[in-house]
């Protein structure tokens, strides 16, 4: 679903720009409470969030590079709302997938530079909100199992995807370039977008459910899953003491990290050579409903890694695998730098006051 150049008009994607900018800076200060940095996110694993966010990030690109058919001649990918919101925090997932926009705007011409705001919009905040809203009240009517967890994962993903298609219609009806009706561009989008939401909450469940099995300390989703252990005390069961903060922490991350580094590498350097060709669910409703007429071309449509294609290298498995281990490596760097950033700049503790200040 990312929006090229020229599909939205200047004054539209300067709304979306300040908007996305806007919900950026919100979710700023509330990673910073995700990430760790109060005693209450400490005790319950917040300190564990900051370097598997990078990582979040890196495999949502990966898994991004994996177009799975939906229909005939028609495509979908992960759009990774759901998946990171349910994994390190809905403020860090809107971070998480604008990170990965921005990776792919600038280094391999995915998605407009002048619609970044459009996209972040559309995939990061639209994806993000809708699927944890209802995840969380998902979360709250059915049994507290790892069971329930993975099933409002997968509701969740699946949702949020036609609810981004939906809100793309919207800023298509205020600001699209060309003269199609929105009631077509309406059916389309959601009708394609449904399909492709079934993998997204296929790739979305299985992956929460295979991180909660091992790790469910590290599922933001998942704190507070676990009842309070009850002992009974002259006759009245009271809750047993919580387990220290410090013991809980002793679980290194470095295992998991290392893992999904490993798998992110290995789906954009190797299985993303064998996704599916076909044009996504935007790609295709713009070309059959003509929405993209107007379409410009991308500012770095000369880059070195357009296409996510190495230029200059003859083999086209190698080059594309190359690209995505670049794209991944990339996207690790950034994300875990600007994560390492939220979370110390909440830790630091604040300047005392001296009297003169006073």
């Amino acid at each position: 679903m990312h929006v090229p150049d020229g599909f939205i008009n200047a004054p539209v994607s300067a709304v979306t720009g300040v908007v996305a900018a806007g919900a950026v800076a919100v979710s700023l200060r509330g990673a910073r409470r995700e990430l760790g940095g109060t005693s209450h996110a400490l005790s319950s694993g917040g300190e564990k969030t900051a370097p598997l966010a990078g990582l979040v990030a890196a495999f949502i690109f990966a898994v991004q590079m994996l177009n799975f058919p939906v229909a005939a001649g028609t495509s979908g990918h992960l759009l990774g709302g759901a998946l990171a919101a349910i994994l390190v925090g809905p403020c860090t997932g809107v971070l998480c997938v604008s990170v990965v926009l921005l990776m792919q705007g600038i280094l391999f011409a995915d998605g407009g530079l002048t619609a970044l705001g459009v996209n972040i919009t559309d995939m990061a905040i639209t994806t993000t909100v809708v699927a944890y809203a209802l995840f969380r009240g998902l979360v709250k009517v059915l049994p507290r199992t790892r069971r329930s967890i993975t099933v409002a994962s997968f509701v969740a993903a699946l949702l949020s995807v036609p609810a981004a298609a939906l809100v793309f219609t919207a800023i298509y009806a205020l600001g699209g370039t060309t003269d199609v009706p929105i009631t077509k561009v309406l059916t389309a989008m959601v009708g394609v977008h449904v399909l492709i939401g079934i993998g997204e909450a296929v790739i979305t469940a299985l992956t929460v459910g295979a991180v909660i099995a091992v790790r469910p300390d590290l599922v933001h989703g998942a704190r507070g899953l676990t009842a309070p252990l009850k002992l009974r005390v002259g006759g009245e069961l009271v809750d047993a003491p919580a387990a220290a903060p410090a013991a809980a922490r002793t679980r290194s991350t470095k295992k998991v990290w290392g893992i999904g580094i490993v798998t992110a590498l290995v789906l954009a350097g190797f299985v993303s050579f064998y996704a599916s060709a076909s044009p996504d669910g935007l790609e295709k409703v713009a070309h059959d409903k003509g929405i993209d007429a107007k379409t410009k071309q991308h500012a770095t449509s000369d880059s070195p890694l357009a296409d996510y294609s190495v230029k200059d290298i003859g083999d086209a498995r190698l080059a594309g695998g190359l690209a995505g281990v670049i794209g991944v490596g990339a996207t690790v760097v950034v994300g875990s730098g600007v994560f390492w950033v939220v979370r110390r700049r909440r830790t630091e503790p604040a300047p005392e006051r001296t009297p003169e200040a006073v």
